[in-house]
């Protein structure tokens, strides 16, 4: 089959599958080509790579943070949105001349039944962990075919990553050849270390060395979350909504005694705080007894 949009429709039939309410990638994409048609939307003709690569980023994160709200609905139409920005980039770069949505789409399909031989190929069946192996041995494979040698194991982590992210994966990669600690009570022990020498930069040194300091003490934490198998980014964003809600929590009650937060100290407020997260943990009890019965 031909690719959709190598060749603009018709506008009858380029109306007609606009208004198709029946498809939906092949609708999706020809609503895109006629936004950024000559007489298309003029916000969208003057977008390029870089000024939609933020809109992107975005979309991921709200694809995440949707997830971790447990709300399908919002989920179905965050994946919408970062579609979206698939065909976005897609149909810029078939402007230029440099490959389709379908381009993307089969090189996609087609890395994935390479680096999957133990269920599309005639490899045994694989554990996890082994799976991991040969899936890094794959890529590897593939970057020699396209000429790609690397001359470190950090090359390749993205620099437009989050930092906490970031820094997790370059150790991670580090520690592909040996360069980590054994078990995480080496971790913590590092932590400790680290906290020091930030209390000897706060009281000794200027700010440059605490801003120095206090990088390498989350980069610890990183690497700790890493050992306990918890994603610093997932695990971060987990606490950021866990305070936010606490907060309203706090503020709400405040109004009930028709006071705000400037109007209260720090003592009423923590109070509060405890208060909530104490109903908080009563009701997590009275659900799992719930959902044992």
């Amino acid at each position: 089959m031909k690719d959709q949009g190598h060749e603009p429709l018709e506008r009858e039939a380029s109306d007609a599958l606009v208004h198709d309410r029946e498809v939906a990638l092949p609708r999706l994409r020809e609503i895109m080509r006629r936004l950024r048609a000559p007489d298309g939307c003029p916000w969208d003709l003057e977008q390029d790579f870089r000024s939609i690569a933020p809109y992107t980023i975005e979309e991921a994160y709200e694809v995440a943070d949707a997830i971790e709200q447990d709300d399908p609905e919002a989920l179905r139409d965050e994946l919408g949105d970062l579609l979206l920005q698939v065909v976005y980039h897609a149909q810029m770069a078939q402007e230029l001349g440099w490959f389709s949505f379908d381009d993307v789409a089969r090189g996609s399909a087609e890395k994935m039944l390479r680096r999957h031989p133990h269920v599309f190929g005639e490899a045994e069946g694989r554990t996890a962990a082994e799976q991991v192996v040969d899936w890094e041995r794959i890529k590897a494979e593939e970057r020699r075919a396209k000429g790609v040698e690397r001359e470190s194991v950090l090359d390749g982590v993205p620099k437009g990553l989050p930092a906490l992210t970031r820094g997790a994966k370059l150790a991670a990669r580090a520690a592909r050849v040996g360069f980590d600690w054994p078990d995480p009570d080496q971790v913590l022990d590092k932590l400790t270390e680290e906290a020091r020498e930030l209390v000897e930069a706060r009281d000794e040194l200027g700010p440059d060395a605490v801003e120095e300091e206090f990088g390498d003490l989350i980069f610890v934490l990183g690497n700790l979350g890493r050992h306990l198998g918890a994603d610093p980014e997932t695990a971060m964003r987990r606490t950021n909504a866990k305070f936010e809600r606490r907060f309203r929590a706090v503020e709400a009650r405040l109004r009930a005694r028709g006071r705000t937060p400037q109007e209260a100290d720090m003592a009423e407020m923590d109070a509060l705080w405890d208060q909530v997260k104490a109903d908080e943990k009563a009701g997590e009890k009275a659900g799992e007894k719930a959902g044992g019965v």
